[in-house]
């Protein structure tokens, strides 16, 4: 019997700045599809300068709303597998390029802070590339911390970086 037996919203926020950043962001949607539960609702895909570190390529994004079964652990877990699967290698603890890269944002209106697993997301309201594509599908959903809205949140950002949007949701 699974931990949390009810179905579960959460928010998952993708990046791809190395390969085919598109074919990486729609094959990771597949694997989320076939192994984490239905997507409910999907972002724009974003271009991005990248955050944190210096990079030549900028990155694709997008943020899905899925529905699933699976307990955070359960569902941190998967999306490592996934990452895996689909080619990220991760060589620092830093920021770097990657083929794919796949943030916990929300799980309903959890609060987890442990060493592996902090939720919501503790870097969403610093990140324009993260604000951007959510504010698209989610602009009323309230922080369970800060309890302002992604919306609000994104007015309050100081992160300047270019996000701009490149392929409508489909």
């Amino acid at each position: 019997m699974r931990e949390f037996n009810k179905m579960r919203q959460v928010y998952l926020l993708f990046g791809s700045n190395k390969g085919d950043c598109l074919v990486q962001i729609e094959s990771a949607i597949k694997e989320i599809e076939q192994k984490v539960g239905k997507i409910l609702t999907k972002s724009s895909i974003y271009k991005s300068e990248p955050w944190g570190f210096k990079s030549e390529k900028y990155f694709l994004n997008q943020v899905v709303l899925v529905e699933t079964e699976y307990s955070p652990k359960e569902l941190l877990d998967i999306t490592l597998n996934i990452e895996a699967f689909l080619g990220r290698k991760r060589v620092t603890k830093g920021y770097e390029s990657r083929t794919i890269d796949i943030d916990i944002l929300f799980y309903d209106d959890l609060i987890i802070n442990t060493e592996n697993l902090k939720i919501p997301h503790p870097m969403i309201a610093l990140r324009r590339f993260t604000l951007v594509p959510l504010n698209e599908i989610a602009k009323n959903l309230s922080h369970p911390i800060t309890h302002l809205t992604i919306n609000e949140t994104l007015k309050l950002c100081e992160d300047n970086l270019e996000v701009v949007k490149c392929k409508e949701a489909s």
